[in-house]
């Protein structure tokens, strides 16, 4: 457990599954507790290896399948509950390669949260409800059931959000203030204007922690999110044009300074992402430009 949780280089974990099954020959079958908990460390290990494709990550899943019966049996309520969770995690990993089906996961997420709760266990608490946020978001969105999920994926970054603090937990918390922006941003519904108003609150909590000099990349999604949201605003209501030319001028400073930081750390792709982004914008400056001169009237 130690050269796991604290690895001083990537042979660290290898050498951590090897004591666990070295210890699983040495822990006779009669000792079914003590051999569960070491085989759930052992699959918390392979989640952890590197690998290119999904051998030790599927061996895990099995692990977890096989012991938390067990763990229901002989063990305690937080050992299952656990168990649930990273069991979650190897199924929506496995789900983003087409190995297993998201809805296992968030099934697994769901069991996990009887047990831990906002009350009692306020960090599992917070972090099954960003994964529960993140597995219903990756679902595909074509079908009748769609906004129903968009919906349960902002109440779950909000649950979260609830126990999350600035002050206790300041990396976690903009991680999930920025999910959320994303979540409000795209989520299908009949108040986009509200839903975008929310989301940039959201990135300017997560912009309390991230900073271009502390956690530039970081620093540089929120920006990016949240120029994406001013693009899409609409102007204000008295003035839509000068509204709407006042959040596209906004969107492109944003848009110019993560293009900057990203090209800085060598993110070539979404650097030339934001390139496109920002002609869209300057394109659509000019003819809001354009249209306002024509309503001018002639002096």
């Amino acid at each position: 457990m130690g050269l796991q949780s604290r690895p001083k280089s990537p042979d660290a974990i290898g050498s951590a599954i090897a004591l666990y099954d070295k210890a699983l020959t040495i822990c006779t079958q009669d000792r079914r507790l003590l051999r569960a908990r070491i085989l759930a460390r052992k699959a918390t290990a392979l989640q952890a290896m590197p690998e290119q494709g999904t051998e030790a990550l599927n061996s895990s899943r099995v692990i977890f399948e096989d012991v938390i019966p067990v763990l229901a049996d002989v063990g305690v309520a937080e050992e299952v509950a656990e168990a649930e969770m990273n069991l979650g995690l190897c199924l929506q990993t496995l789900a983003g390669v087409g190995r297993a089906r998201i809805s296992d996961a968030i099934a697994a997420y769901q069991r996990a949260l009887r047990t831990f709760t906002r009350n009692v266990h306020p960090k599992e608490y917070a972090i099954l409800q960003n994964n529960l946020a993140t597995a219903f978001l990756s679902m595909p969105m074509t079908d009748e059931r769609a906004k129903m999920r968009e919906a349960l994926a902002v109440q779950a970054f909000e649950e979260a959000l609830k126990v999350v603090t600035l002050v206790d937990d300041p990396v976690e918390y903009a991680m999930l203030q920025n999910n959320l922006g994303n979540a409000l941003q795209y989520v299908s519904s009949s108040h986009v204007l509200e839903n975008n108003l929310r989301a940039i609150e959201a990135y300017d909590e997560a912009l309390k922690v991230r900073t271009r000099e502390t956690t530039p990349l970081e620093y540089a999604n929120t920006i990016s999110n949240k120029a994406n949201c001013l693009w899409n605003l609409p102007g204000h209501i008295e003035s839509s044009e000068t509204g709407n030319g006042m959040n596209l001028s906004m969107a492109l400073v944003y848009y110019r300074e993560a293009r900057e930081i990203f090209a800085e750390h060598s993110d070539l792709e979404r650097a030339r992402m934001l390139d496109e982004a920002m002609m869209q914008i300057e394109c659509e400056l000019t003819e809001l430009g354009a249209s306002l001169d024509r309503a001018s009237p002639l002096q």
